[in-house]
């Protein structure tokens, strides 16, 4: 189960995610910002509710992070012990920008 809440300013986009991110929700997570995305050039995503992240939804970071690459930037804030032992075992904390 994944919640997913946006709030939008102009073109900063905050999305915050509750829940797991994991090969059910990972494509639930993708279309949200797939669509989301068109004029954004600020991009937050809050992970303070994000219990778990698997291997599927590490590749939905990396291709959101590779689109805001063309057009703006993307950080994750409020990130979990466990989802940064995650980011740290496969490098995706020298890829993302987490604050």
């Amino acid at each position: 189960m994944l919640n997913i809440t946006k709030n939008q300013t102009g073109s900063a986009l905050t999305v915050a995610l509750e829940g797991r991110l994991d090969t059910n929700t990972a494509p639930q997570l993708a279309d949200e910002l797939k669509d989301a995305l068109a004029g954004v050039t600020a991009l937050t995503l809050d992970m303070e509710a994000l219990q778990y992240v698997s291997s599927a939804g590490l590749r939905v970071l990396l291709s959101t992070q590779k689109t805001m690459m063309k057009q703006g930037e993307m950080k994750l804030v409020h990130v979990g012990e466990t989802v940064m032992e995650v980011f740290e075992l496969t490098g995706f904390s020298d890829i993302l920008t987490i604050e």
